[in-house]
């Protein structure tokens, strides 16, 4: 089977913006099959019915490597959690479970099952930032990884806006 990236933009984002077109051509060069949907319901919709919707628009397998920014880092978290199969890496970027600022926040779930999110990735990574102005912060970062487990990696680099992010490539296999 291929490997096969999914890349889900942020609130208010879209595919073709910061580094998410720089990334999919990077794992494009190695050999992925790379989607980056735009999904305008992110973080706008409740996550109770927006997460159908994106369950039935992806095909998920164990080779499936799912990266999320912000809004869709915290979308991978209710999508890790309702997934039937074990995906090889879910990397989440700026992601938070917890209310991050004083926002509102639809695509938060009011309780996670971490046993299911955690069976539902054989790899988890979040990178966070001590200095994110959104407050998707190192706090935000360590509460998942203490749920979780996984890898942690603390930047200091604001929200990750740049139009490059090499340190989310270097950490996909």
């Amino acid at each position: 089977m291929a490997r096969r990236a999914i890349i889900f933009h942020g609130t208010t984002a879209n595919p073709t913006v910061i580094w998410y077109p720089w990334l999919a051509e990077q794992l494009r060069a190695r050999g992925y099959d790379v989607e980056t949907p735009h999904h305008p319901g992110t973080n706008v919709e409740p996550i109770a019915t927006f997460l159908p919707t994106v369950l039935a628009a992806h095909t998920f397998d164990e080779d499936t490597v799912l990266v999320g920014h912000s809004g869709g880092a915290a979308l991978l978290l209710a999508l890790l959690e309702h997934l039937d199969v074990t995906v090889a890496q879910a990397l989440l970027v700026a992601g938070y479970s917890t209310q991050p600022n004083d926002g509102d926040e639809p695509v938060l779930q009011g309780s996670y099952d971490w046993a299911a999110i955690r069976s539902h990735a054989r790899e988890l990574v979040f990178l966070n930032s001590v200095t994110d102005e959104f407050g998707c912060d190192a706090d935000q970062g360590r509460a998942m990884f203490d749920q979780l487990g996984g890898t942690l990696v603390v930047r200091d680099d604001g929200h990750f806006t740049a139009d490059t992010l090499e340190i989310v490539d270097r950490l996909i296999p």
